[in-house]
C-alpha cells in the first residue's frame, strides 16, 4: 500500500472564479489551505480567455502565501482545453486540476501534455472523479502516474450522471466515495470531498465534513468562504484526539518495546501507535497555519 510521505493540508479547497479578480484578491486573505482557480463550471464562454489570463497570472505571482494555489482548466475535448492545459502548465501552479478524468490513458495523456507545455515538476496533476466510467476505472487512475497527486470527487457531477438526488447523510453516493478512498490510499495519493451546495445549511455542511472527515478524505472543497473556518477545524484533530495521541505514544514508549500497551483501559498496539503519529503530525503542521 502506498503512503504520503510529508503531510499537506488539505483540509479546505476553495473554487474561485477566475473571471472575478476580486475574488481573486480575497483569496489571498482568507485562511484556506487551498484554491482552485477555476476555468471552467464558473466561467462563461465569452470569459474564459480572460479568466485564463488571470488565473495564470495569480498562481505565477507568488502573492498567496502558504495556500496551495490550483488551475481548473476545461475537460478533454472541450475547445478551450489544449490551450488552458499549456498556459496553466507554464504558470507553474501546485497543481492543474482537470475535470472528468475517465480512464489511466487520459491521466498519461495529461501529464505527457503537462511535460511538453514545460510544466516545472512541482506542478502536480489533480484529477476529478465525477463520472461513472471514473467510478470502474477509479484504481487504475489513481496509480497512473507519479505525477498524479490529488482525486477531487465531483459530487453534483456524479448525482446528476447517476440520476440520483442530494440527500442527508448521500446513501446514493456512497459507493463512489468509497471505492475512491481505497483507490487513493492503496495508490498513497490525497483524496478531496465533493461540495456543499447550499451554503446558507450551516448545520448540513458541518454534518457533511464530518462524514467525510470519518471516512478518510484529507479535505473538503468549497464553494463559499464562509465555508472555510468549520471546514478546517472539523479535518484538523480536535483537542480530545491529540492528547489522546499523546498519551498513546507515551505509554507506548513506557511499555519499551513489549509489543502491547495499555491506555485508558484500551490495548494499544503498532497501528493504534502510527494513528497516532499521524494525528501529531498533522497537529503540528495545521497548528503553525
Amino acid at each position: 500500500m502506498g503512503e504520503q510521505t510529508a503531510y499537506t493540508p488539505r483540509r479546505s479547497v476553495l473554487y474561485m472564479p477566475s473571471s472575478n479578480e476580486r475574488a481573486l484578491e480575497k483569496a489571498k486573505t482568507l485562511p484556506v489551505d487551498g484554491l482552485i482557480l477555476d476555468l471552467e463550471d464558473a466561467v462563461g464562454p465569452d470569459h474564459k480567455e480572460s479568466a485564463r489570463d488571470n488565473a495564470c497570472a495569480a498562481a505565477a505571482s507568488g502573492e498567496y502565501g502558504n495556500r496551495e494555489v490550483t488551475i481548473r482548466i476545461n475537460g478533454i475535448g472541450t475547445q478551450w482545453h489544449e490551450a488552458d492545459l499549456a498556459a496553466a502548465a507554464a504558470a507553474g501552479p501546485a497543481g492543474v486540476v482537470v475535470p472528468k478524468v475517465g480512464s489511466a490513458d487520459e491521466v498519461r495523456s495529461l501529464v505527457a501534455g503537462l511535460e511538453a507545455a514545460g510544466a516545472p515538476e512541482h506542478t502536480k496533476l489533480w484529477a476529478m472523479i465525477e463520472t461513472p466510467e471514473a467510478i470502474f476505472n477509479v484504481r487504475e487512475i489513481a496509480k497512473a502516474s507519479p505525477r498524479l497527486a490529488v482525486l477531487v470527487m465531483g459530487t453534483n457531477d456524479l448525482v446528476k450522471e447517476l440520476r440520483a438526488d442530494h440527500v442527508p447523510g448521500r446513501g446514493p453516493l456512497l459507493t463512489s466515495l468509497q471505492l475512491s478512498l481505497l483507490a487513493a490510499r492503496e495508490a498513497g495519493i490525497a483524496i478531496l470531498d465533493g461540495v456543499y451546495n447550499d451554503v446558507k445549511n450551516a448545520e448540513g455542511f458541518e454534518a457533511e465534513c464530518v462524514q467525510g472527515r470519518d471516512f478518510g478524505f484529507d479535505g473538503k472543497t468549497l464553494i463559499h468562504p464562509g465555508q472555510v473556518e468549520p471546514c478546517n477545524t472539523i479535518f484538523a484533530p480536535s483537542d480530545e484526539a491529540v492528547a489522546d495521541a499523546r498519551g498513546i505514544l507515551e505509554a507506548w514508549e513506557a511499555g519499551d518495546g513489549s509489543g502491547v500497551v495499555t491506555h485508558n483501559g484500551r490495548m494499544v498496539e503498532n497501528l493504534h501507535v502510527d494513528i497516532a503519529r499521524r494525528v501529531l503530525a498533522v497537529h503540528e503542521v495545521v497548528s503553525s497555519r
